[in-house]
């Protein structure tokens, strides 16, 4: 049979529809498919109506099939510290497990080590519930649904919350404001939760094509994409939370002429990191292209802000400002690689188009 990919994508091919017996017409499925989905002659398929022209064939495995059913089960050591405990339920709500059971490999488990399980879920994991506690176990269940905050969704929260994270942190900065910076380096585990929620979708999607069309990804590629993407994200917060330290280290406020350029500084990279996240939501090439362009004006920002530390004697405020300045143009750097990453997601719909 005949692969008709000139004009049409690569994964799609041509059949021809044929009638049999009186009433009853049949159209052959590429035996590739068969294979990858481990179907065999009298497994049975759904077939399921979308929109007017469209049919949609999925083995009857995944039809209507709850995403990460499987439960989990980690044993804890009497000797096992929080940290620990906290790095296995991050990896098994990143798998996708919808219940997970923390038990002592023998004996009970020790407060501390129950109140570490029930800061993540609090702090943490998204969408967790806590069904089950008692000194012999807890038992955590991931409750939220999939569609209700798709990818974009969850990506645009994300980088609203660093971003304010950033802003925050500038105006500690100038009123040396210690609540407002321990304010921001709380909100750091903010951040971190939308990543961990949004790994956790990535990781679903990509291993089963219905989900990942139903997220709206495009393709599995998309899905590294957006990791890398969503680990840029998670820097700006990073990012924020060490000038927020700073700020708690020196408790001193930044000179008003030095904190003009910074914030001059601040206000331009955080607008490219906005045309680049634009970029990605509107799959735009072109917008992308010229974000990466314009980032590289972060240049003259800087500069302001070396000119403005030139009368200081200080080394050690002078090390601090260009401390800072460097934490600002990193974003200035990660907007740039998201947008370098839209490109790459984007270029075959550019050409195409072209």
């Amino acid at each position: 049979m005949k692969n008709y990919t000139d004009n049409m994508g690569s994964n799609e091919e041509m059949r021809k529809i044929q009638f049999t017996g009186k009433s009853s017409y049949i159209v052959s499925l590429p035996k590739q498919w068969i294979s990858d989905m481990g179907l065999k002659q009298g497994d049975q398929v759904a077939v399921v109506r979308q929109g007017i022209s469209t049919l949609q064939i999925m083995p009857l495995k995944h039809h209507n099939k709850p995403v990460g059913i499987e439960d989990a089960t980690i044993e804890i050591k009497l000797e096992d510290e929080g940290a620990i405990i906290i790095r296995k339920l991050i990896s098994l709500y990143l798998l996708g497990f919808t219940i997970i059971n923390v038990k002592p490999k023998a004996g009970r488990l020790k407060p501390s080590q129950r109140n570490a399980v029930k800061e993540a879920v609090k702090g943490i994991l998204m969408g967790t519930e806590i069904i089950a506690d008692s000194i012999e176990g807890i038992t955590i269940q991931v409750l939220i649904n999939l569609f209700e905050l798709s990818v974009d969704g969850a990506l645009k929260r994300m980088l609203i919350i660093a971003k304010s994270m950033q802003n925050d942190a500038l105006l500690a900065l100038g009123e040396s404001n210690l609540d407002l910076a321990k304010e921001v380096i709380n909100s750091d585990d903010e951040v971190d939760r939308f990543s961990f929620y949004i790994m956790r979708q990535l990781r679903i999607a990509i291993q089963n094509e219905h989900m990942l069309n139903e997220m709206g990804l495009e393709s599995p590629d998309h899905c590294l994409g957006y990791r890398l993407i969503v680990k840029n994200i998670e820097r700006l917060g990073d990012h924020a939370t060490a000038i927020a330290k700073d700020i708690l280290e020196f408790k001193v406020p930044i000179k008003q002429s030095i904190l003009e350029p910074i914030q001059e500084m601040n206000s331009f990279a955080l607008s490219v990191l906005d045309e680049s996240c634009l970029s990605l939501f509107k799959k735009d090439f072109n917008q992308a292209e010229k974000t990466v362009e314009k980032t590289s004006e972060i240049s003259k920002y800087e500069k302001k802000i070396l000119d403005s530390i030139k009368s200081l004697r200080d080394d050690e405020e002078i090390y601090r400002v260009r401390r800072i300045s460097e934490n600002i143009r990193r974003i200035s750097e990660y907007a740039s690689d998201i947008a370098e990453i839209v490109m790459n997601m984007t270029i075959e719909k550019a050409l195409r188009k072209q």
